[in-house]
C-alpha cells in the first residue's frame, strides 16, 4: 500500500509505480499522528476487501508512507476483489 494522509477524502485511488514496485494507492482523510492514519487505512480496506477488519495486520511501515498488510483467515473474497479490482485498473493502462 502507498497511504497518503489528511487527504480530502477516504478512497482506494489506482496503482502507484516506482521502478519495478507496484502498490495500491489509498487516501484518508485521518492524520498522520498517533496511528490514525493506519487505522483508517486497515478501515477503508475491511471495506474495500470486504472482509473484518481484525483479520488485517500492519505487518511493515507503521511510520512510512508504503505499507505491507497481512490478510489473515480465509482470504478468498480479497484475493477475489483484488484480481477483479487489479483487471481494472491494467484496462486503464
Amino acid at each position: 500500500i502507498r497511504l497518503q494522509p489528511n487527504a480530502s477524502s477516504d478512497r482506494v485511488d489506482g496503482l502507484y509505480v516506482h521502478g519495478e514496485a507496484a502498490r495500491i494507492k489509498v487516501h484518508v482523510t485521518a492524520v498522520p499522528e498517533k496511528g490514525k492514519a493506519n487505522k483508517s487505512l486497515l478501515k477503508l480496506l475491511s471495506k474495500f476487501l470486504e472482509c473484518s477488519i481484525s483479520r488485517l495486520v500492519l505487518i511493515k511501515g507503521q511510520t512510512d508512507r508504503n505499507k505491507t498488510i497481512l490478510i489473515t483467515g480465509d482470504a478468498d473474497t480479497a484475493i477475489e476483489v483484488l484480481n477483479n479490482w487489479f483487471a481494472k485498473e491494467c484496462e486503464k493502462g
